[in-house]
């Protein structure tokens, strides 16, 4: 792939904690003759396979990226999604089984940086806040897909339901919740199957909490995105 410019992104780079002590010309010449990629990823594409072995920390530059769980059944959980800015890989990249457990896909056009391990090395060596800010990353990212796994296994299908209704009642301000996904999206997102999705969401209409079609979900009894009483949920 053609190797696009460094400098297109610095100013989103520089932004984050492990560039903060680097002015733009010093970052720049960083990388000017470093190991590095930056590479386009077009929606579906797999960015990395599940037991590849990771080779380099990944910066978001643009679009999404999702870890995804394939079962033998073909079925997908997606456990979670990435977006501008997020880093991937830099927890496994020093671990002792550097490999990838999981299938990274790309779900729109997506632009990332692989900063490769050679670099990484470098910049942990001469950049005591580059340091600090790596283990931070890998601790924080750690964390947060151990506790993104135990939730999705332990919520009834009606609190994922609920949980991503929640989410986007706080982005988008409204009870009438616009999707721009479709509803196979969804059910990757909330790791359940297509079929299990239609079931509740009828089992939720009928029972008074919410309406939908095609391209909205309209939350009517707005109790349930603040209360989460939903022990009858299956």
């Amino acid at each position: 792939m053609r190797k696009i410019n460094i400098e297109k992104y610095s100013t989103l780079l520089l932004n984050l904690d492990l560039f903060k002590d680097f002015k733009e010309e010093q970052f720049i010449q960083l990388f000017k003759n470093a190991p590095y990629a930056i590479n386009t990823y077009t929606k579906g594409q797999v960015i990395h396979l599940q037991n590849e072995v990771c080779s380099a920390m990944d910066i978001v530059l643009e679009g999404e990226v999702s870890v995804q769980k394939i079962d033998s059944s073909g079925n997908i959980l997606k456990i979670i999604v990435f977006s501008n800015a997020d880093i991937l890989g830099a927890n496994l990249l020093f671990s002792s089984k550097h490999v990838y457990p999981m299938t990274i896909v790309s779900e729109c056009r997506s632009v990332i940086l692989h900063i490769y391990k050679e670099l990484i090395l470098e910049l942990c060596h001469s950049n005591d806040r580059f340091m600090s800010g790596l283990m931070t990353e890998i601790a924080d990212k750690s964390l947060m897909l151990t506790e993104k796994i135990d939730a999705i296994s332990m919520k009834t299908i009606r609190q994922r339901i609920v949980d991503y209704l929640g989410y986007q009642y706080y982005l988008q301000k409204s009870y009438v919740i616009r999707l721009n996904i479709s509803k196979k999206e969804l059910a990757e997102r909330l790791g359940i199957q297509r079929s299990s999705l239609s079931r509740e969401l009828q089992k939720m209409r009928l029972d008074g909490l919410l309406e939908y079609d095609a391209k909205t979900i309209t939350v009517k009894d707005t109790g349930i995105i603040t209360s989460r009483n939903l022990s009858a949920g299956k």
